[in-house]
């Protein structure tokens, strides 16, 4: 008796072991930093960009995977990415905030970041976290909901990510650094885009922009669409907590990988 049970509890935890690897999956990207240039409102400039596009290629996962990507920095300061909504549990070393949990992957190096994905669902978006920079490194970050599982809504005709941005005629570097001289906040964007385009309505733009977007909701009430302006680190909007280990492997962190960016 003691036998078969034994041999029904490892069947068991080998099915769930299956059901859990069917379940999820691992991904990988290659990120490159580097400086390419783009003409927006009559004037061509160079800025850092992910892979050379604006914004950033999307990354696509489902509830539950594993992302890794490998950022490969051919830019000229170091920079860190950020994965803006992710929990990242037991793993703040891939979590991203610059001088926080991880040094800047300086010019010539590499990182791979490891996100580990919980239970995020729908749109998020990835960023740069060393200020100026994320004005040109960002994208989206798309999670479906597990295989088997759907979206708490009815599946919708076609889906389209849309990212609000800002552009800035002038080097955004420059731009941060003649405001934190003078004590002031930096100057504001000459125009916002939708999807890296200022659109139609600005000079030397011959791409419409504008879009019917129908809304639909299952729970009455009053709703705020609004924008996220991530310049609250420059505002002084931040801070850090910081959560010991617990007693547990399940509440402790682990351990820094061997390949996190030196301070040095």
């Amino acid at each position: 008796m003691g036998i078969c049970r034994l041999g029904f509890l490892v069947g068991f935890l080998w099915f769930m072991a299956m059901d859990c690897m069917a379940q999820s999956n691992t991904h990988h990207y290659n990120f490159v930093l580097q400086q390419a240039q783009f003409t927006r409102l009559c004037e061509t400039k160079t800025m850092l960009t992910v892979n050379g596009s604006f914004p950033g290629p999307t990354i696509h996962a489902r509830r539950g995977d594993t992302i890794y990507v490998n950022v490969h920095n051919e830019g000229e300061y170091g920079v860190t990415i950020h994965w803006h909504g992710v929990k990242q549990p037991r793993n703040p070393w891939s979590d991203g905030p610059e001088n926080i949990t991880q040094c800047p992957i300086q010019p010539g190096k590499n990182f791979t970041y490891e996100i580990i994905l919980s239970n995020e669902e729908g749109t998020l978006w990835w960023h740069a976290h060393s200020d100026w920079s994320r004005a040109t490194v960002h994208g989206a970050l798309v999670i479906s909901p597990a295989r088997g599982t759907t979206y708490p809504f009815p599946a919708p005709d076609a889906e389209q990510t849309i990212i609000l941005g800002s552009w800035f005629k002038g080097d955004l570097k420059e731009i941060i650094d003649d405001a934190l001289a003078a004590g002031i906040g930096p100057e504001i964007s000459n125009s916002l885009t939708i999807n890296g385009q200022p659109g139609d309505l600005y000079p030397c733009s011959a791409v419409l922009m504008y879009s019917d977007v129908k809304y639909g909701s299952n729970f009455s009430g009053v709703w705020f669409i609004h924008c996220h302006l991530e310049r609250h680190s420059s505002w002084g909007m931040d801070t850090v907590l910081i959560v010991r280990n617990g007693k547990t492997r399940a509440t402790s962190m682990r351990p820094p990988p061997a390949s996190l960016p030196s301070c040095s």
